[in-house]
């Protein structure tokens, strides 16, 4: 039985609607526009609106859809962009052009398309059929494998599986006979709703890092696969380019980028720039694996929420199917500033900055939907969520940013400084943290270098004590340094600039292996150590920083190695004939009677 409007308040619409269930979708108005039910008074329904409710009256009717906001898991995911409700936004622009109006609906996949299916040659009539098992593949991309799983909450005996063939969505491909007699039709896809986590066998501790490319973020602040990182910083600190390199060059199998609330320039470079990007790994289109959802900062405010809870049930998908997902939500701030305005409207109390009481907990929920897990189907997959975090004017103690830095382990702080010095990524080593780098040692010395946990320490060391030196000159000069002060300066602007700073644009330093990571790094320390050997030989710290080798060094990230060559261990064979020269030539000078 439809209901009608009684009163509205922005997106909030509050219904009289009997018997209907918190977190039911339903359509308002002639106009049909999507909402969902978020809580209950007697036979009243509040909803939050996921389009303007402009032109909206009460009594306008109200029709519930009878299932909670819910997203289609199927093939024919990759390479589309979707809205914050999955509403395919290219089949959408191909039909409405530019002006998308409101109330217009469209099925997320493509019905008619036909989709060629090769069955599980182990299944056979009569097996037992449990949740998360695969029925057969579908070739999604020319590099993405379709696993056609059984949903979560389907078990019984199968009846009857297709021969392979090709399918539309809405072709049955398996009857299973369930408790009670019930049978089901399974089809090529099947909807899931966003705000339930979808369920798995156990939990995985994490062991492999999720490798970038980028070298301040693998080698001095890890994120493991299935971890939980964050991005936060200032406006014009990069933390858009660096989710892009990390969307482009992460080791991941699948990535989904979720533009929350950010800017509509913003959101249309990513959109237009991706699909012309090549996929390092394996030379094709990116798109063939990567999806995006697309809520930018003028589209209505509640549909941000909804956009975060869509892309991580699609991580979860794509998990399920055995995969390694990367999720990155850009930016989890705009999505809490919905909830604040939600709460305002709906009159509940604030609390730090005017946020809901519940807003830590909601961040926590959202990120707990990372991890490394055994599926249902004895499957190992992982969804590793990167959140960036848009604090107002960079103050990192704002409550959306100092509590995802509790619930985070990987902390990639921004800073509006380096980024103003043109140091790219503008990533702080001081604010920044990693609580992987324990487990990733393990890996890196297994299947790198043994020695990379003792070069990383060494240079953070370093790091650390150049920026005290750093306030020491500021206030009383450089004069008041001894040249062991000094040369440890120099050794921290080596690192800095020789292994911290990355180009996105550069062809040979937009992407470094992890061998050449830890080959720079190894160098610049070299480097570094025969300086300070020199230094008490009596070498002055002056004509140190006059040797050409210097420069060269800043210089190393940008060659590439080409067949035999490998412009980094050229560099260190001829360090050692340089720094030899000096300390044989100096310890001839102190042999000399005086």
């Amino acid at each position: 039985m439809p209901g009608k409007v009684l009163t509205l308040n922005g997106p909030i619409v509050n219904a009289e609607l009997p018997g209907i269930a918190t977190g039911e979708q339903v359509l308002i108005g002639e106009l049909e526009v999507v909402g969902e039910v978020i809580a209950r008074q007697q036979d009243q329904a509040i909803i939050q609106a996921y389009e303007s409710t402009e032109s909206l009256c009460p009594g306008d009717p109200v029709t519930s859809l009878g299932h909670p906001l819910s997203v289609e898991l199927g093939p024919g995911l990759l390479g589309q962009i979707f809205d914050g409700i999955q509403r395919p936004l290219q089949a959408l622009f191909s039909s409405h052009g530019d002006t998308l109006p409101r109330g217009v609906r469209l099925d997320a996949l493509e019905r008619e398309r036909s989709w060629c299916f090769t069955p599980d040659p182990g299944l056979k009539s009569g097996d037992t059929i449990r949740p998360g098992m695969i029925l057969g593949t579908v070739p999604e991309t020319e590099t993405i494998e379709h696993r056609v799983l059984v949903p979560p909450n389907i078990h019984g005996e199968l009846m009857e599986l297709a021969p392979a063939g090709d399918y539309c969505l809405k072709g049955v491909i398996a009857h299973v006979r369930g408790s009670g007699g019930r049978v089901h039709e399974l089809r090529l896809f099947h909807r899931w709703p966003v705000r339930t986590p979808r369920p798995y066998e156990r939990r995985d501790h994490a062991v492999a890092p999720l490798l970038t490319g980028q070298r301040i973020l693998d080698t001095f602040f890890p994120l493991l696969k299935g971890g939980k990182g964050a991005v936060p910083g200032p406006f014009g600190a990069g933390k858009t380019m660096v989710q892009q390199q990390i969307a482009r060059w992460a080791d991941a199998d699948i990535v989904i980028y979720v533009g929350c609330g950010e800017r509509g320039n913003e959101l249309v470079d990513i959109l237009e720039s991706f699909p012309k990007l090549t996929d390092p790994h394996s030379g094709r289109s990116l798109m063939e694996r990567t999806l995006l959802v697309a809520n930018t900062s003028n589209m209505p405010v509640v549909a941000r929420e909804a956009s975060i809870y869509v892309g991580v049930t699609l991580a979860e998908y794509y998990r399920d199917q055995g995969y390694d997902v990367v999720m990155v939500a850009d930016s989890t701030s705009r999505w809490a500033e919905a909830l604040r305005e939600v709460g305002g409207r709906l009159g509940e109390m604030p609390v730090e900055e005017g946020y809901p009481a519940y807003l830590a907990s909601r961040l926590a929920a959202f990120y707990e939907r990372a991890g490394r897990i055994e599926t249902q189907g004895g499957r190992r997959g992982s969804v590793t969520l990167i959140g960036a975090v848009s604090p107002p004017g960079g103050d990192f103690s704002e409550p959306v940013t100092s509590h995802t830095k509790d619930i985070v382990e990987t902390f990639w702080a921004l800073s509006k400084p380096l980024a103003d010095a043109r140091h790219y990524p503008a990533v702080d080593w001081i604010d920044s943290f990693s609580g992987y780098a324990a487990t990733a040692a393990r890996w890196w010395e297994k299947e790198v270098d043994p020695e990379w946990a003792d070069h990383r320490a060494r240079a953070l060391a370093l790091l650390s004590q150049a920026d005290e030196l750093t306030r020491i000159v500021n206030l009383v000069g450089p004069e008041a340094l001894s040249p062991a002060q000094r040369w440890a300066l120099e050794g921290a602007d080596l690192i800095k600039q020789g292994v911290l700073q990355q180009s996105a644009l550069d062809p040979v330093d937009s992407y470094c292996p992890p061998a050449k990571q830890v080959a720079l790094l190894r160098a610049m320390l070299q480097f570094y150590d025969d300086g300070g050997e020199l230094l008490d030989l009596g070498v002055p710290v002056q004509e140190l920083l006059r040797l050409p080798l210097l420069a060269q060094a800043r210089r190393l990230k940008n060659l590439p190695a080409e067949g035999d060559a490998d412009p980094i261990a050229d560099f260190i064979e001829q360090l050692a004939t340089e720094t030899g020269a000096l300390r044989m030539e100096y310890a001839q000078h102190e042999e000399k009677p005086a």
